[in-house]
Parts: C-alpha cells; structure tokens; sequence
C-alpha cells in the first residue's frame, strides 16, 4: 500500500511550534512541557533532526512520557506521527509504543492506541478523543521488549479539534488517509502548483487556488475494464453518527463510478454513497448520513472502464455530530437488548402459547448447586426445571427488536445439569420480524458439567430482528436442566472485540497477572490455573471469565496449615474520593481458611484491612465489593490463609478497579464461620 502521508520528513513540519495547539508538540527546540518519567529510561531530544526518541544504549523496560495537563470539552483528534525501529522481525516480546489516556481522579490510565510494527520510514497514528469535561493527560509509553538493538522515535504530537475522518489536505501528512496502491490508477494530492499533462485539475475548493491542495484520481494509466483506487480515511477509535460532507468535481468521458463505502474491521464493505451525474463542472457539495458504532474506515472508490474515462478531485471532508437528512428518534443502545435477570427479565419476553418455559430463580449459598453469574446469589433463568420437564416441550425467551444492518456481538453464560450429552437442549435463533424467516445460529454440543461457560455470536441481519433462545426437551433421559444468565450485546463483531483495548483496571488473568506480583513465589504461592483444580471437592471447576479461562489460586496440598500466600498490586495512583474494587472469590471445600484483602499506602508500615472472608462459603464464584479511599499512591493486597485440610484451595478472578463508590454495597465486608444460609437451596 502506498502511503501518501510518508514524504519527506521534513515536509511533515508544520508551521512552528508557536502556532501549535496545547498538548501538540513538534520537537523542534524543547518537548512542549511533556516530562519524562525519571524511574525509566530517559526520551532524548534531538533539536537538529526534530524528534524525541528512546533506545536500549540504557537498560531499562520501557520509557514514559507525559504531556502537561489538557482540558477540552469539545470533540478532539491526536495525531501522532512515529517510527519503530527493531533488527528482529518477529520476537516474543516485540518492541511497542503505547498510547494512554490519564483522566483526573482515576488510578488507571487507560490504553488507546498501540503499535509494534517496525518501519524504516515515518508513520502516522489518528486517534479521535471524545469531548469530556475531566482534565487529563497523554501519556506515551515506549516498550523496548527483547530486541538488543531497537529504538523508538516520535517526530510529532498535534492535538486539534474536530474529527480525524476531517481532511483539507493542505498538510503533508494527509490526515493519516492512504492510497491502496494499484499499478495503474492511484489517488495523488492536486494543487499546489502541481500540473498533470493528461488532465486540466481544478483549484482546491479550501483555498480556491491553485497554490491549494486536494486530491484526485485520473483515467490516464487504465489499462483494463474496471480500474479502482481507494483512498482509505483513518479508521474511526470512537463511536460516532451524524453528517459526512465532501466536496467533489468529477469529469467524465466514459463510464466513471464514484462509491463511498464504510468497510469495518472484518472487511465488510457498506455502500453509503454513489455519484447520481455524470459532470460537476465545479466543486460540487455531496452529504451522508454516516453512522460508525464501532470502528470503521471510510473508503472514497473511483472506477474507470477507459483511458479516457476523465478524473475525480476531492476536498474538504467534514463531519457534523447532527444527521444530514434531519433525522428523528433516539439511537439504538445496545444495553437494552441485555439482562443479568436481578430485578425481572428486562425487555425480554415469553409467548405464553409456549407455556411456562423459562423460570426465573435464585440459589442460596451452597455446596451443591453452583448459583447466578452474575454474584453467585443472585437470580438467573433455569429451563426444563420440574415446572416444565415434559418431554417435547420447547421454552422460547424472545429478546427485544434490533435495527438491521448493524453487525452484532451477543455473549450470554449458560450452564447444563444433567446425567447424559444435552446435544441441543439450548440452541440460539434470528426472528425476523414477522417470524417468518428463523435462522439457528447457535445450539449447545456440551455434555453437562455444571459450569457457567460463556458462548459469543457474530451476526448481522438486513432486516429488524430479535433474538430468542429456544430450549428444547426432546425426552426425559436427555431434558437435565438448562440455565442461562448474563446477556449482553455490542455492536461490532466479537472477533472485532476481542482486538479491543483492556479496560483499564480490569485483570481476568487471561495472559498474565496484569499489575500483580507473588510477594515470594513458590509452591506455597498463588498459581495462575484453567480447568478444576488437582484436589477434589475443593476449588472452582472452571474460572469465572468464561468458564474455560485462567484465575488464580492457592494450592492446598502444597501448603502447611496457616501458611500464607500474596497476590500484590504494583504501586497505583492515589486519588481524592471514592474508588470501588470488584472482584470474584471462590471458597469451597471442609478445610477452607481464610481470604483478606489489604490496603497499603505509601509510606506507611501498617496495611489497612478491608475485608475477609472465613471458612466454606460456596461452590459457585462469589462477588466481592470493597469501598476505599486513598490521596496518596498505594498498593491492594489479596492475603490467603492455608487452612486445617488440604480441602482449602482459594480462587480469585475478575479484578477490576472503579473510580467513584461502588453502585451497590457489600452487607458484611468482614465474616468469620460459615454463612447462616450456606446449603439451603431454594428456587
């Protein structure tokens, strides 16, 4: 792919770093009050070539640097333009630079952007910033991975306002737009007194001037039926809808197909505009409704069947948050098409020609039957229960309407009891609307295990349609019991999902410890584990993330009683206010001891405890909330106590930081014994 915005690197200067934005910087003779942080490896200045950069000539792990503090309420576009320099080309541990934001008030900074491939040339990064009334901070971080001899290097940080999909095309760097090469017909920047032999271009319509810039595309070169260049806009990094504009002339001698489409991470392509005439003589102003939930790029596509086809230019991409067509009516929010089932089944709902179906219940703690989801006391849906066991009865739980044309990522958790293979017994289908058209698009292949394992599906239908879940009993052998908590949707497929950046603050201990370390490591220590522990009738049977997935636990039969285990957070920004923690416990087993968990502030010697649990408290994943405070920098700490057995392993999952107090509150935050419910099952 050509990449128009890599020309010289001195063309990429701007005017001055007088005339710069706050938080922009262009390097020239200081770094703009950015400040490097002295616990890492220094970023060093280079006035002469213009830039800042970082190498392993120091040892060190990575390089932080941090702009001054930034205030905007109003819509904003970084762009960072960098280059990453490695001898390795692949590597375990790569080379990276990360991108963060640092909002007021929280211990987290939250991860935006971040890069690993290698370039022997300037790259550009467009990263849009949504309007907020916190102040915050950019922070770049430099990872130098395992490569001897890498380096990183930032030539330029421009913060303006407005939307990166904006163009006028009067810098250099083209707003990170792209041309996808093709060896005959291409997108190349107009104006500035740039002549082409074959073709009599326009002024640009920014400047009206031929000293202006703009792009265009001629027939000259087409050789073949069907010549296409693609000029690809960034790809969008937040949620937005409303209005995008252009101005567009267009000369056509033969046949000439000017198309916009939105293509989405998975590469699927949405026409959303096509040219209606065959000559604009001038700058003619086109406008779309645009609507990009999740991150899509916008691709300008101009199709020539001849040399002598004629050309297009294009200038002045704009977008406005408010719709072209004046459209009406509140945006689809894709939370309410989801339920954890705690308060009533939201906006689902059961045909009552099916019969009962599905029944809404509750478990109390026990040793027997896992609980919700949810917090593992709360309320899930149970189907096939003794309510509703006939053989050849079917259960649908019909979901609320989603627009078309929208791609879609449904999760939900289900669990399954039972004594034989329940091949079938939940199985997913799309309605549309007049539930005519069904379409299965997802059915269970389980035998029962008892475990709430999560299942997600991608779809995207043209037509309104509804979710439903179907269990289906086909006798009595093969009925058991079906469960099913927890449905969420997003917008965007699931695949493109998990590409997503972490929340900040969140550890499902998927790929590491995340901001944790063992105060000493050993067999007496916490063990990051997936799948049931070695010891029976003690530990969780699957983690709580996704019933497949990793946790971490404490080993009992490695431990002596009384033998304690930590699990320390690394150093976190204090805060003035209240943060909430939530995180899910297991502790199940005759011999279990105890869990606490500490705060300790810096500088002082004592920790601060929060709170305990003690003894047996269920077979399922319990949630914890904590309410603290801390204006200085401090650090959690999860404490397991071996108890009296080797019965006694203790789980924890699901970690995650909150600034703010916790939305609900925790009763007891201190217990000792077991809980006064604990083996009571009641629906």
């Amino acid at each position: 792919m050509l990449r128009l915005c890599l020309l010289a690197a001195h063309a990429l200067r701007l005017a001055g770093a007088a005339l710069l934005s706050p938080g922009s910087c262009a390097f020239e003779d200081s770094a703009c009050g950015y400040e490097w942080d002295y616990a890492h490896l220094p970023w060093v200045l280079h006035g002469e070539g213009h830039y800042i950069s970082v190498d392993t000539s120091y040892e060190g792990e990575k390089a932080v640097l941090s702009s001054p503090e930034l205030y905007s309420e109003e819509w904003s576009c970084v762009r960072l333009i960098y280059q990453i320099a490695t001898t390795s080309e692949t590597s375990p541990d790569p080379t990276r630079l990360n991108l963060y934001l640092r909002h007021e008030g929280e211990s987290f900074d939250r991860l935006l952007w971040s890069a690993k491939e290698p370039s022997d040339s300037w790259l550009i990064a467009s990263l849009d910033l949504m309007n907020s009334t916190k102040k915050y901070k950019i922070v770049l971080e430099g990872e130098m991975g395992q490569d001897k001899s890498a380096s990183i290097a930032v030539f330029e940080i421009k913060i303006t306002p407005g939307y990166c999909i904006e163009c006028d095309f009067e810098e250099n760097h083209l707003c990170g737009f792209v041309n996808r090469w093709n060896p005959n017909v291409n997108w190349f920047v107009g104006g500035g007194n740039i002549r082409n032999s074959q073709s009599i271009l326009p002024k640009d319509h920014t400047l009206n001037s031929e000293l202006g810039h703009y792009m265009y595309v001629d027939s000259v070169y087409v050789k073949h039926f069907q010549e296409v260049a693609q000029l690809i806009s960034p790809k969008t990094t937040a949620p937005m809808s409303g209005c995008l504009s252009f101005y567009y002339q267009l000369k056509q001698e033969s046949s000439i197909v000017f198309t916009i489409y939105l293509r989405d991470t998975s590469g699927f392509y949405e026409e959303i505009w096509k040219t209606d005439s065959a000559l604009s003589a001038d700058w003619a102003l086109a406008e779309v409704d645009f609507n990009a939930p999740y991150p899509m790029e916008v691709i300008f596509e101009v199709a020539f069947n001849s040399a002598k086809g004629g050309y297009v230019a294009l200038d002045d991409i704009a977008f406005s948050p408010v719709y072209c067509s004046n459209q009406t009516g509140t945006p689809f929010n894709p939370a309410e098409a989801g339920c954890n089932f705690e308060e009533d089944l939201c906006n689902f709902y059961q045909d009552h020609k099916d019969g009962p179906g599905w029944s809404r219940v509750k478990v109390k703690r026990n040793v027997y039957r896992t609980g919700d989801h949810t917090t593992g006391f709360g309320y899930y849906l149970l189907a096939n229960t003794k309510f509703t066991s006939q053989p050849g009865y079917i259960g649908r739980l019909y979901g609320p309407t989603l627009p078309g044309n929208l791609q879609f990522c449904l999760r939900f958790y289900y669990a399954l009891y039972g004594f034989f293979k329940m091949s079938g017994t939940l199985a997913v289908y799309i309605f549309e609307e007049n539930h005519v058209v069904q379409e299965k698009i997802w059915s269970v292949l389980d035998s029962p295990k008892g475990v709430w394992t999560q299942a997600e599906i991608s779809f995207k239908k043209p037509m309104p349609c509804k979710v439903v879940f179907v269990s289906w009993c086909k006798s009595f052998w093969d009925c058991g019991l079906v469960a099913l908590d927890d449905v969420s949707l997003s917008l965007g497929s699931c695949q493109a999902a998990d590409l997503l950046l972490p929340n900040p603050g969140e550890c499902t201990f998927e790929k590491d410890e995340c901001v944790f370390t063992q105060k000493k490591r050993g067999r007496g220590s916490w063990h990051r584990r997936r799948g049931p522990t070695p010891t029976s009738y003690t530990g969780p049977k699957g983690d709580h993330t996704t019933g497949v997935g990793y946790y971490m636990y404490i080993e009992a039969s490695d431990m002596v009683y009384g033998q304690r285990a930590y699990l320390v957070s690394r150093s976190l920004r204090g805060t003035s206010g209240k943060q909430c923690l939530t995180f899910f416990y297991h502790m199940y087993g005759a011999g279990t001891g105890l869990l606490s968990v500490y705060l300790k502030k810096e500088g002082d010697d004592e920790e601060i405890p929060l709170w305990r649990r003690t003894g047996e408290q269920s077979i399922s994943w319990l949630r914890g909330l904590i309410e603290y405070e801390s204006d200085r920098n401090y650090q959690i700490i999860f404490e397991a106590i071996r108890g009296v057995s080797m019965r006694s392993d203790t789980a924890i999952d699901d970690i995650l930081f909150q600034a703010g107090p916790c939305l609900e509150v925790e009763e007891i935050q201190f217990s000792s014994g077991y809980p006064d419910s604990l083996n009571e099952i009641e629906y």
